[in-house]
């Protein structure tokens, strides 16, 4: 297993990459600490299949905006783990509007949870990952923070700003033996997309797109960032992966 006794904090783990992600790291071996904002029966039955791995797992009340909070999330895991190998920044969401109609409170709210929910827990663990000189980060990015999307300005903002954020990090960080490194998705198959009225259309326009003709799945995203958290990975930092299945070539 590539994650044997490690001991992982994954933000946005109830639903969709972020449930991927803490069930692969968990596969792999890692025991894992996940975050949740509305989604508690989600996050608990995440939960309770990571326990049946056999691996330590708790899920924790957090809007990952609120700095206090994200303190006292990585508090917690502290308090269960003892130590903090990986951080995975995956929390996020998206508000659409054109820049033209878009409010105040779509842009800071945006901006908020994508780029300054990231900070308020690197903020907590970079600190650690510095004294114990090692540790991995990975941040959830997407593709339209590399080329941008229509009707999004805020979102594409905030995932281009994930982007120098991680080289920023990465450059401070690697003198101590941690890898900082992004993940850029393109289309992902998730509830949410399934939920979505349009979802017909987004797929269409997506494939379109996509050299691979396949719409990606959370494990395709997870499989990479179990990657980037192993030793596998140990001389990786500050890329940025796109899986996207040629999406934005």
């Amino acid at each position: 297993m590539l994650l044997e006794n490690r001991n992982a904090i994954v933000t946005g783990g109830s639903q969709g990459i972020g449930t991927a992600i803490s069930l692969e790291l968990a596969r792999e071996g890692a025991n894992v600490c996940l975050t949740y904002r509305k989604h508690e029966n989600e996050a608990m039955a995440i939960v309770g299949q990571i326990k049946e791995m056999g691996r330590k797992a708790l899920a924790v009340k957090c809007d990952i905006s609120v700095f206090a909070e994200a303190e006292a999330a990585v508090r917690q895991a502290l308090a269960e783990f003892k130590k903090i190998d990986v951080l995975v920044n995956n929390a996020g969401m998206n508000w659409d509007a054109v820049s033209w109609k878009m409010t105040e409170e779509q842009w800071d709210r945006v901006i908020d949870v994508n780029l300054k929910g990231y900070f308020n827990f690197v903020r907590q663990v970079a600190p650690l990952f510095k004294e114990q000189k090692s540790g991995k980060i990975i941040n959830i990015t997407s593709i339209n923070g590399l080329r941008g999307k229509f009707g999004q300005t805020n979102y594409s903002a905030s995932k281009a700003g994930i982007i120098g954020f991680t080289k920023a990090l990465a450059k401070e960080l690697g003198a101590f033996g941690v890898n900082v490194n992004a993940v850029a998705p393109g289309l992902i198959e998730t509830s949410m997309l399934r939920e979505n009225e349009a979802k017909d259309k987004i797929i269409e326009m997506a494939l379109n797109e996509i050299v691979m003709k396949r719409i990606g799945q959370p494990e395709d995203l997870a499989n990479v960032v179990a990657f980037l958290a192993s030793e596998k990975a140990r001389h990786v930092t500050g890329e940025v992966i796109k899986v996207d299945g040629g999406q934005y070539i």
